[in-house]
């Protein structure tokens, strides 16, 4: 077996969007490089990242994404993997109109150049798919690798790439992360926006759900600054499976599983969070008031600019509160409580 590396430059806009569509798609592993990232870990005022203005200069402006294809005999499998899931057959709500099966390396590729034409019609693409190569196994465990660094990600707390090591500094919790090929690294503003948020409104006796926790990063957020529990739970039992062995990797009570929101172990959580998409969290809203305590808070993120009237909408619908409203870039995070609170 080998690994086909696909190469793909697009906005910061639309990096996110990319990235789910290759997810969905199948991709064994996704790397992403981020110049703005790169950029504020250089010019932090406290950071002691050197790099000489050609090296910054030839950052340019696109995020540069990488994703990894296992290619078998008979060609590479492309969609939602059976094995993967509890329930294959429920996964069309997020799977829908995604191609499946066994294609040839040409074909992905005509796929994957539809698709992101497809995202290109609500955001800025950029330059799209730019190249394409055959990495063998012993490149593949450490070529995505090199993307990511260590990153503050809101006033407590410090992401770690599990191969690195880190200094905290007083007050400072640092999250020890291996990505595999789960989605969340904290890279991204939907993700950096829950971590602000967590981090502003934990409570110690907080009972904490994670709904479609991916890499766990959240959960082990909401653990390490104080949660009284969390549960982690995730449609890909890929992600669980990452989620939970981040988890241990930081010593993190977290009860991670394979499922959704009707798979949640309780019905009075003080905080739920939907780090997913916008299409989700509207179907989310609808029953969220039955899991959720009277004090409780919902928190969603990953709503793009174009469908945040969506999600407003459905969740005043279900008669949940607005509390407070985070933007980065095109992208929204809304916490809400419940009405009567």
């Amino acid at each position: 077996m080998r690994w086909i590396e696909i190469e793909i430059e697009t906005t910061e806009d639309a990096s996110d969007a990319v990235c789910e569509m290759l997810g969905q798609l199948g991709a064994d592993g996704i790397a992403v490089c981020d110049p703005e990232e790169i950029k504020s870990v250089i010019f932090a005022p406290d950071s002691l990242s050197y790099a000489d203005d050609g090296f910054v200069d030839s950052l340019g402006d696109q995020v540069t994404i990488r994703a990894y294809f296992a290619e078998f005999p008979d060609g590479i499998r492309l969609g939602a993997k059976d094995e993967e899931y509890d329930n294959p057959a429920g996964v069309g709500v997020i799977y829908g109109q995604i191609a499946t099966g066994v294609h040839t390396k040409e074909e992905v590729l005509d796929i994957i150049t539809k698709r992101i034409a497809e995202i290109g019609e609500f955001l800025p693409i950029g330059k799209g798919l730019t190249g394409n190569r055959y990495v063998e196994d012993e490149d593949w465990a450490n070529s995505w690798k090199k993307y990511y660094e260590v990153l503050s990600i809101s006033p407590r707390v410090v992401i770690c790439p599990s191969w690195e090591t880190y200094e905290p500094k007083e007050g400072e919790v640092v999250v020890s992360l291996d990505p595999g090929s789960a989605f969340g690294t904290g890279t991204h503003e939907t993700t950096a926006m829950c971590a602000e948020i967590i981090d502003r409104i934990i409570r110690p006796d907080d009972k904490v759900l994670d709904l479609g926790c991916g890499s766990g990063i959240l959960s082990i957020i909401a653990e390490k600054l104080g949660a009284g529990s969390v549960e982690a739970i995730d449609i890909d039992r890929l992600a669980t499976d990452v989620a939970a062995e981040n988890c241990r990797l930081n010593k993190a009570a977290v009860d991670c599983h394979t499922g959704e929101l009707k798979d949640a172990k309780s019905k009075d959580y003080t905080l739920i969070i939907a780090n997913i998409v916008a299409d989700i969290i509207v179907s989310l809203c609808p029953d969220i008031g039955s899991y959720l305590a009277p004090d409780g808070y919902f928190l969603v993120s990953g709503i793009i600019d174009t469908k945040k009237e969506r999600v407003l909408e459905a969740a005043e619908k279900a008669g949940l509160k607005l509390l407070a409203t985070h933007t980065k870039g095109d992208w929204h995070a809304y916490l809400y409580g419940r009405a009567a609170a």
